[in-house]
């Protein structure tokens, strides 16, 4: 069980990143490798890519400092995504009663989560959901939710670079979170992009009502 992270008497979000997680200064160079020409780091370790794509770099100290609620750690969204982790505190949300999982976004007009939606913000427990929405300064303008039967890896959102100048390229606007969206299939694409965030697709859609969930299921912890 992880240690639950406090911030002025509120559970801070497992994939929250603090003040002292900074981002580390680091080269990027054209690199030229077995999956041809892209980007890369002067001094790229193993551990800077996953399927082949270049990972921005970020400290890892949660706890220290002050939560920026309005963001998610590279690291830890990425983990919650690849092994079905609660968003809030940090845990498996596969059990063997319900092969369904719960995702909860926010939602400024009210818009139905839709099948084959990508998303970058991972699952969440019902309980943790209920306190999300009750503490969440982002949650409390509108939210969504819903089951979701599967939630297959669909590709990376992060800042593509220019392949000549290595300049940043303008991302989308503030509704497409400033991060160019690549699927896994655009092998290209993939190759000038500084991922940030593990996407998935969501599949097998059902709208639920998170009070009436977190009623009827007890708490996980």
């Amino acid at each position: 069980m992880r240690r639950p992270l406090q911030w002025q008497g509120v559970q801070v979000p497992w994939i929250t990143p603090w003040s002292s997680e900074g981002r580390p200064v680091a080269e990027l160079v054209i690199r030229h490798g077995m999956g041809g020409v892209g980007l890369g780091y002067a001094d790229e370790a193993d551990t800077d890519r996953r399927c082949d794509v270049l990972w921005v770099r970020h400290a890892a100290t949660p706890g220290v400092g002050r939560p920026d609620l309005r963001s998610m750690h590279p690291l830890r969204q990425r983990q919650a995504m690849v092994h079905m982790l609660c968003q809030v505190c940090g845990t498996t949300v596969l059990t063997l009663a319900d092969e369904r999982t719960l995702f909860l976004m926010h939602s400024r007009v009210g818009m139905p989560i839709r099948e084959g939606e990508v998303t970058a913000v991972p699952p969440v427990h019902p309980d943790c959901a209920r306190r999300a929405i009750a503490e969440c300064p982002h949650l409390r303008r509108g939210w969504v939710a819903a089951h979701v039967l599967s939630a297959p890896l669909w590709g990376v959102a992060g800042v593509a670079y220019e392949p000549r100048t290595l300049t940043p390229l303008p991302g989308p606007d503030e509704d497409g979170g400033g991060l160019e969206h690549v699927p896994y299939a655009d092998s290209e694409g993939l190759r000038w992009i500084l991922a940030a965030r593990l996407l998935v697709s969501l599949h097998g859609i059902e709208l639920v009502d998170v009070d009436e969930l977190a009623s009827r299921h007890p708490a996980h912890r």
